[in-house]
């Protein structure tokens, strides 16, 4: 699953509102919806994030997490580490490896050193 999908199913479940009811009002199929609720589909189009916006009436931060959940919910993620260090490249390779197997804290604990390196490189 991503995190656009399982923001998408918590907003339509927390609505009440059924899958097939959800995808008539976004013109897509239910079988799309629930393909990109379950993470077998890639990104949403910016047409689709901006429908989603528009039915469930998401403004502000709201609508500027959906926007960033779609952004980087991406299911195939591809890492070009051409001519970057040799130990980039090993540490993208053995995410890959791994990812699937680690634990929810371990993960955490990934994105948040990912995290703090962001906010230090929108400082600079």
């Amino acid at each position: 699953m991503t995190p656009f999908g399982a923001k998408l199913r918590e907003l339509r479940q927390a609505r009440g509102i059924k899958l097939k009811d959800l995808a008539e009002g976004l013109g897509v199929s239910s079988a799309y919806l629930s393909a990109l609720e379950h993470g077998k589909r890639g990104r949403p189009s910016w047409h689709l994030v901006q429908g989603v916006l528009a039915y469930f009436n998401l403004i502000w931060d709201e609508a500027e997490e959906i926007v960033r959940l779609a952004r980087i919910s991406h299911p195939r993620v591809t890492i070009d580490t051409s001519g970057l260090s040799p130990i980039a490249t090993e540490l993208a390779n053995k995410l890959a490896d791994h990812v699937a197997r680690l634990e929810q804290e371990e993960i955490k604990t990934i994105l948040a050193i990912l995290a703090r390196l962001e906010k230090r490189k929108n400082r600079d």
